[in-house]
């Protein structure tokens, strides 16, 4: 097994009043040349947005963007006519495909929103853009590993388009997982959202994250309560 670790205090930084974002990955101002990309996954933020406050219309294409919100609401709303609210235990997905404008915002006037905001690279490109959302029972991951977007059209889970698939777990101390690589020649990124877990003789903690390659499974030892998050995606 190839791993590769990303401590939390080792991401980039940003800093605009009323963002807060943490970058595992090149992003904006924030360029480390061993920090591009793991495999297909592109962008790993972790957003903090001020009430009412957020990002204005802007573009995309190419890109499958996915949203974790993990405490509070945010406001989306997109060019191709989609207007919702995504709250804690719901997801987005978005494939920019050829093209579309969209807007992201707080939807609370007095708490702050904290969202994971994810990009990979597709698979194919120039698709017509497409948006889902989706709320996951929390009970479906407690102490186990729950996929929540795959490759696969599923009215279970969200599509992405790409060979990846995203889990969540929310795992009490002392509790082993196995992770089962699901497609030959992806890698893991694992990160760590809230607590502690040691894989490999690696301990991590909060917001730290482990790359994982050349493996078709590995374990996870919960040394405290923990959420965490699994994205596999192909490696070229």
């Amino acid at each position: 097994m190839k791993k590769r670790i990303f401590k939390s205090e080792d991401r980039g930084s940003a800093d605009h009043g009323w963002l807060k974002a943490k970058h595992s990955f090149s992003f904006a101002n924030y360029y480390d040349p061993e920090k591009i990309r793991f495999g297909t996954l592109r962008v790993l933020n972790d957003d903090i947005v001020q009430p009412k406050m957020g990002f204005g219309k802007h573009p995309h294409d190419n890109m499958e963007i996915v949203t974790i919100p993990l405490k509070g609401e945010l406001a989306h709303e997109d060019s191709t006519g989609n207007k919702e609210v995504i709250r804690q235990n719901e997801i987005q997905i978005m494939s920019a495909g050829s093209g579309l404008t969209h807007s992201e915002f707080n939807n609370s006037n007095t708490e702050e929103v904290n969202l994971l905001q994810i990009w990979v690279f597709p698979k194919v490109k120039n698709i017509e853009p497409r948006y889902d959302q989706k709320v996951f029972d929390p009970s479906e991951r407690k102490n186990k590993i729950h996929t929540v977007v795959s490759p696969e059209k599923n009215d279970g889970i969200l599509w992405i388009n790409q060979n990846a698939f995203f889990s969540l777990s929310d795992t009490d101390k002392d509790v082993t997982l196995k992770y089962e690589v699901k497609s030959e020649g992806n890698g893991v990124y694992f990160f760590v959202i809230e607590g502690k877990v040691e894989i490999d003789g690696e301990i991590l903690n909060k917001r730290d994250a482990v790359g994982i390659e050349d493996t078709d499974s590995f374990e996870i030892n919960f040394k405290e309560n923990s959420k965490v998050l699994f994205i596999e995606v192909p490696m070229n």
